[in-house]
């Protein structure tokens, strides 16, 4: 009797770890491809915010180029929140970021890369959204095997192992973003100048044009890094007479995507580049699109979709007029 009990609690355990195991692969499996990721904490006791993130994300070799308090504007604007904590943060690695230009110039379009800080007021946790790996890859085009981009994605998620060391990986059920599609919103501009003084007066006056018709509109501009003068020329990389980026963002469009779709951080702000080779005859300038966020979220609302491509088609009007 006893070897027959034995036997039965021996199977018993080992069919709770099959299915704890299946579990696991389930979850795993679940994730796969998608491109965007939510990592979760506990917070009842409020210890996360979100200077405390900030500074794990600095410490794990992440610069923070600003964590916006998207509440204050609009409480102001809206009269309401969505969750008492909802920052919307930029942060960027020099290294990695001029290691991923050098190869893919296109890459300023994720730079810097962007998340999402929110509060979980029901379930008292504090929420981080942002690219994985497979997302990072199809949305510029690099080869999801690129070590340089790994090594990004590696440090992302030790950055927020650092930030909420109690913290998960949630199952999230994504759509999974077909790999060829392509939502990058390009343009060009040209120009017949070689003279390096020419070409910086006339991206002063493309940026003073872009600026000037973004800001009436509604749209902000909170980061701007000029990698070429900043980054580049100390590092003796002269491949660029331009290479720089700006960050934007509309709070009439955020708010009222990150109701339902609050993970949309990892793709906001938007990061735009402006770059010129030396001896093209071009300036490229480019941005993720909408539907970078609309299919890699399954967004449905029609009132923030709607928000979206008006706020897209604002900014192509802008940029196609630079030419």
């Amino acid at each position: 009797m006893k070897n027959i009990l034995k036997a039965m609690l021996i199977a018993f355990l080992a069919i709770g770890t099959m299915a704890s195991a299946a579990v696991k692969t389930k979850a795993v499996e679940l994730n796969k491809g998608q491109s965007v990721q939510v990592f979760s904490a506990p917070n009842a006791d409020g210890a996360i915010t979100t200077k405390t993130i900030d500074e794990a994300f600095e410490k794990s070799g992440l610069t923070m180029g600003g964590d916006n308090n998207m509440n204050s504007p609009f409480e102001k604007r809206f009269g309401h929140v969505h969750y008492k904590t909802y920052n919307l943060a930029m942060f960027s690695n020099t290294d990695l970021t001029v290691k991923l230009i050098k190869k893919y110039p296109k890459f300023g379009s994720l730079t810097p890369l962007t998340m999402s800080i929110w509060s979980d007021d029901t379930k008292k946790t504090m929420n981080i959204s942002t690219l994985t790996l497979t997302g990072m890859s199809k949305a510029v085009g690099i080869p999801e095997n690129d070590p340089d981009l790994m090594a990004y994605a590696a440090m992302v998620k030790t950055g927020l192992k650092a930030a909420m060391p109690k913290g998960e990986f949630q199952k999230t059920n994504f759509p999974i973003v077909d790999k060829k599609s392509s939502f990058k919103q390009e343009f060009t501009v040209d120009i017949s100048e070689t003279d390096p003084a020419k070409i910086q007066e006339i991206k002063g006056n493309i940026e003073a044009g872009f600026e000037g018709e973004m800001e009436p509109l509604g749209f902000l501009l909170p980061n701007y890094m000029n990698l070429q003068t900043d980054v580049f020329d100390g590092l003796g990389f002269k491949e660029y007479d331009i290479y720089v980026t700006y960050s934007i963002c509309k709070f009439d469009v955020i708010y009222p995507v990150s109701k339902d779709y609050p993970a949309a951080g990892a793709w906001a702000p938007c990061s735009m580049y402006i770059y010129h080779k030396k001896g093209e005859d071009k300036i490229h300038i480019g941005y993720l699109g909408v539907d970078s966020w609309i299919t890699s979220l399954g967004m449905t609302d029609k009132e923030a979709t709607g928000k979206l491509y008006e706020a897209q088609g604002m900014i192509t009007k802008i940029l196609e007029g630079l030419n």
